[in-house]
């Protein structure tokens, strides 16, 4: 968590006239990572990329794209509708805050600049956006092993399945049970069994190489782990070298009918989705995977092939 702490917040600024950027630079830069456009299109390509600013201050008056037609456009993306928005104008009629408010804004700045006023504004909105962060990251982590939870992962799938979908790419889920849980619970007792789960939690995510892919704890000793853009031999060589991973630190099983160490069987599916198609069909095929690996001895990996879920 100590990121929320100690990353600086960053301000994307836009306005068309360059000078009007100086001065809010000016104001804001010793507290802030800054960012700026100078029109509503470039600020929606600034917006497309990955890492999102904690705030942005729009100017209302731009040509072509105007600041509330961007603010329209942010708040109906789920990636930008969280971010608050700061209309920054020379107007100051009911009328146009009324709009500004109705659109999503959170707050006005009027022209000419009160730099004291612009400056607690953004520390306002900026630290109400940090806290309503750190919430939601809290209520999306496994309270035992720090990892992402059911509902983090639920919420992953469901977006990486519909850029799948629009791109056309390959999504790959992988389901991950710990091979007799249960009899190392009963032998070593659940506090130990606690600790087995948080080493396997981070085994797993320092495994994963790829930026785009996501570890979460699924539910009691099962994981699942979400791999964009991955077809059915790289998701096999992932599977297997997590797989290999869990083995190799040779926590002791003593009552494993498998191995003398906790081993894992994951059960790996992978398809390209079309409209029409639904995630939980992808949990499916991995569940079945994974319970196919199970029956042939367990401490392996199960892939089932999209090419075998298709007629």
């Amino acid at each position: 968590m100590t990121q929320f702490f100690t990353k600086r917040p960053t301000v994307l600024i836009v306005d068309d006239v360059t000078a009007n950027i100086e001065v809010l630079i000016g104001a804001l830069e010793s507290d802030y990572e800054i960012q700026f456009a100078t029109s509503g299109e470039e600020t929606l390509e600034l917006l497309a990329a990955e890492e999102k600013p904690d705030l942005v201050l729009l100017d209302v008056m731009m040509p072509g794209m105007d600041g509330y037609e961007v603010c329209r456009r942010l708040k109906v993306s789920p990636a930008t509708q969280d971010i608050p928005i700061i209309f920054v104008t020379a107007k100051n009629e009911i009328e146009d805050e009324t709009l500004g408010f109705d659109l999503g804004a959170v707050d006005y700045v009027t022209k000419p600049f009160s730099l004291p006023s612009v400056r607690a504004r953004v520390r306002t909105h900026v630290r109400l956006k940090r806290q309503a962060d750190l919430l939601e990251s809290l209520i999306s982590l496994d309270g035992l092993t720090n990892i992402p939870n059911r509902r983090r992962f639920d919420a992953a799938l469901h977006v990486e399945w519909g850029r799948a979908v629009k791109d056309r790419e390959p999504l790959s889920l992988l389901m991950i049970d710990v091979d007799h849980f249960k009899g190392y619970n009963d032998h070593y007792g659940h506090g130990p069994g606690d600790i087995c789960l948080c080493a396997l939690a981070t085994c797993l995510t320092e495994t994963l190489s790829r930026p785009g892919d996501l570890a979460a704890r699924y539910g009691g000793e099962e994981f699942a782990v979400l791999l964009p853009q991955c077809d059915e031999q790289e998701a096999r060589r992932i599977a297997e070298a997590l797989r290999a991973a869990v083995e190799a630190k040779a926590i002791p099983h003593a009552q494993s009918a498998t191995s003398p160490w906790v081993t894992v069987t994951i059960g790996a599916a992978w398809r390209v989705p079309a409209a029409g198609d639904r995630p939980r069909e992808l949990l499916r095929l991995a569940d079945q995977a994974l319970y196919a690996a199970k029956g042939e001895g367990r401490n392996r990996v199960g892939v089932f092939s999209a090419r075998a879920a298709r007629p």
